[in-house]
């Protein structure tokens, strides 16, 4: 990187020519997440706001830029890893997030539950077993006094609070249980978002029709402390919110289908808090992983 040239070219932030102004700041972006630094000194160093203000929006398109790289990269991958998917949504409000304590606490808990399962145990007995470790002992809990918070569906935001949504809860859970090896999927249910204990004994899931409830053992819900439901319960929420019943509401889906969840809920979160700019943020990342969504296999 040619430190001259790059500094000559944030001397130029200040031209009150917008078309100037706009190519000297694309010129910025596309040297990419290597000149934040010049940058970062630069807003430090000027006394204008509106210079503060350029600054920030270049700081902004250039992690937006790097975040929609890492997403291109997670959607390429063989298994869209939940882990991996959850804390690139919660980039779009922390670029320069740290993984390292989040990625300590799902160790911590995944052991604990490992420590505590063995192959004599029923599918019931070892949910109970998530379920205390994660309520009892590492206290986490709905958050339902500021449910549309956007903090109510970033990991990060999760782990430091032990608070959450039902989709991040609900994640959360599912990223420890399938760490585990265990076969628990999320299911999108209307105003909804739960698991699905899968019967390994039943055929593929997501191959062969027939009876949605032959394919679950039960269901779970981690907003409700890991409380466990049948199909039948399903069936009667959907008369009473006079929804029309569909299988979709009883199976679990694919891995890159829940973080494309969280990520429109978490768009939503933001709209309501008036932070438009996050939430256009977020329909494009939604925008990208409807466009590359893979296909379901026939």
């Amino acid at each position: 990187m040619d430190t001259n040239y790059i500094k000559s070219l944030i001397a130029l932030l200040d031209d009150p020519d917008t078309s100037v102004f706009e190519t000297v700041a694309n010129k910025i972006i596309e040297e990419g997440n290597e000149i934040i630094p010049f940058l970062e000194d630069a807003w430090e160093s000027a006394h204008e706001p509106i210079i503060q203000n350029r600054i920030e929006e270049i700081i902004g398109s250039i992690q937006f830029n790097k975040l929609k790289s890492e997403f291109f990269s997670w959607i390429s991958s063989p298994n869209h890893d939940l882990l991996e998917g959850t804390l690139l949504v919660s980039k779009i409000q922390y670029p320069e997030l740290d993984p390292k304590r989040i990625l300590e606490e799902i160790e911590n808990i995944r052991r604990d539950i490992w420590l505590e399962l063995n192959n004599s145990l029923t599918a019931l007995e070892k949910v109970k077993i998530i379920n205390h470790v994660l309520f009892d002992i590492y206290k986490y809990k709905p958050n339902t006094s500021d449910y549309y918070s956007p903090r109510n569906y970033l990991i990060k935001d999760l782990v430091e609070s032990k608070k959450g949504g039902a989709v991040i809860l609900t994640i959360f859970y599912a990223i420890i249980s399938q760490q585990l090896g265990l076969p628990i999927y999320c299911v999108s249910i209307p105003h909804n978002f739960v698991l699905a204990y899968e019967d390994r004994y039943s055929v593929d899931l997501f191959e062969i029709e027939f009876e949605e409830e032959r394919r679950v053992l039960f269901y779970i819900n981690p907003f409700s402390q890991g409380s466990l439901f049948s199909a039948n319960e399903i069936k009667f929420f959907l008369r009473q919110q006079k929804i029309e019943d569909n299988p979709q509401y009883y199976l679990p889906i694919s891995n890159y289908e829940a973080i494309q969840q969280l990520v429109y809920n978490t768009k939503i979160a933001f709209q309501r808090s008036n932070q438009n700019a996050r939430a256009s943020q977020l329909q494009k990342i939604y925008n990208l992983l409807q466009d590359q969504k893979p296909k379901p296999i026939e």
